[in-house]
C-alpha cells in the first residue's frame, strides 16, 4: 500500500540531493555516487540498483527511478510523439516491476530518469511521468517535465494531462541534451580526457569539438570528434588553426608572424606542425575524410 507521507518525503529528498550533486559536479554523475545514494532519518536511500527499474527499501510500493544502460538505443528509445519508450523489465507485462511502475503511473508519481551516456556515467532527468502503457508493446512511455510547473512538495494532484504539449517540449530539451553529454563523455573517453592538441588534462575545461560541425550534419560520433581544451576549441572552430588528413596541426599563415604575448607564442604559434594526440582504438581515430574536409574549409578561411 502507499503511504504518501513517506513516498513524498522520500522523493523531495531524493531530488533535492539529486539537485546538489548536478551543481557540484555537473549534469553527468558516476554511477558509484549514485548508488550510494543519501541518508535519510537515518536510513541511506540508494537512487539506482542493478535493475533498470529501482525501488529502493524505504519505498512501499512504487519506484524511485528508472535506467538505461549506456549502450542502450538512443533515438530508439523516442516513439513518434517525441516522448520516451522505456522497456518492460523482462517479457511478462506482470512482473512485480512492470506492476510497481503501474502504481506510478496511477499515482501520477514523478521518478527519476538515468541515462547511461557512457559505462559508469549517468546524466539524470526528473521529475519524469508515466503517461503511457502499452502491454502488447511491453514498453511504458515516460515524459519529462519542468519542476518550475508541476512541483510544489507536494506529489499527489502535480501532474496535469492537458499540459502534454509542455511536457513534449521538456523531453525533447532533454533528448537533446542526452545527445550532448553523450558525445562530450564517448569522445573524452577516448582521448584519455586529455587535450588532442597540447595534452591538457583537467576535465572541468576540456570540450568535445566536432570536426564537421552540427550545421553540416557533422554526425555526434567518436570518429567526428576531437577532445580539446576551451582554448583550442575556439581556436579550431574558428579556424586559427586547422588539422590535416595525416593528424597535423596547421596555423593560419598570418598568425605565425603575428607578435603578441605568450599565450599566442605557447599556445597557438607552437602547434604548428605538430602531431595531434588519438585515441588508442583505431576505431576512434578522427576519420580522415571529415578532417579532409574540414581541412578545405580552414584553407579556405
Amino acid at each position: 500500500m502507499l503511504d504518501r507521507t513517506q513516498d513524498a518525503a522520500v522523493r523531495n529528498a531524493a531530488f533535492d540531493w539529486l539537485r546538489a550533486q548536478v551543481d557540484q559536479h555537473g549534469d553527468v554523475l558516476p554511477r558509484t555516487l549514485l548508488a550510494a545514494g543519501l541518508t535519510l532519518n537515518g536510513v541511506r536511500v540508494p537512487l539506482l540498483g542493478p535493475q533498470g527499474i529501482f525501488k529502493p527499501k524505504v519505498l512501499s510500493a512504487a519506484p524511485l527511478s528508472i535506467t538505461t544502460a549506456p549502450d542502450g538505443p538512443y533515438d530508439d528509445a523516442f516513439g513518434p510523439n517525441g516522448l520516451l519508450r522505456y522497456r518492460y523489465r523482462g517479457t511478462d507485462p506482470d512482473h512485480a516491476d512492470n506492476r510497481r511502475v503501474r502504481v506510478a503511473m496511477r499515482e501520477r508519481l514523478p521518478l527519476v530518469y538515468f541515462h547511461g551516456v557512457v559505462p559508469g556515467k549517468y546524466l539524470p532527468a526528473w521529475p519524469v511521468f508515466v503517461v503511457g502503457d502499452d502491454r502488447r508493446g511491453l514498453t511504458f512511455t515516460i515524459a519529462v517535465d519542468d519542476a518550475r510547473h508541476i512541483w510544489s512538495g507536494a506529489v499527489s494532484g502535480v501532474h496535469d494531462d492537458r499540459d502534454s504539449g509542455r511536457r513534449q517540449y521538456v523531453t525533447a530539451a532533454v533528448r537533446q541534451r542526452l545527445h550532448q553529454r553523450a558525445f562530450r563523455e564517448r569522445v573524452l573517453d577516448a582521448y584519455r580526457h586529455q587535450c588532442a592538441f597540447c595534452r591538457f588534462r583537467h576535465a572541468e575545461l576540456l570540450d568535445a569539438a566536432h570536426i564537421v560541425p552540427d550545421a553540416e550534419e557533422g554526425e555526434p560520433t567518436v570518429r567526428n570528434g576531437l577532445a580539446l581544451c576551451k582554448l583550442h576549441h575556439a581556436a579550431f572552430d574558428r579556424y586559427f588553426v586547422g588539422v590535416t588528413p595525416d593528424y597535423v596541426v596547421q596555423v593560419r599563415p598570418d598568425l605565425l608572424h603575428e607578435k603578441d604575448g605568450p599565450t599566442l607564442v605557447h599556445g597557438i604559434q607552437a602547434l604548428h606542425g605538430a602531431r595531434i594526440a588519438v585515441p588508442r582504438k583505431a576505431g576512434d581515430r578522427p576519420d580522415r575524410h571529415s578532417l579532409e574536409r574540414r581541412y578545405q574549409t580552414f584553407r579556405r578561411a
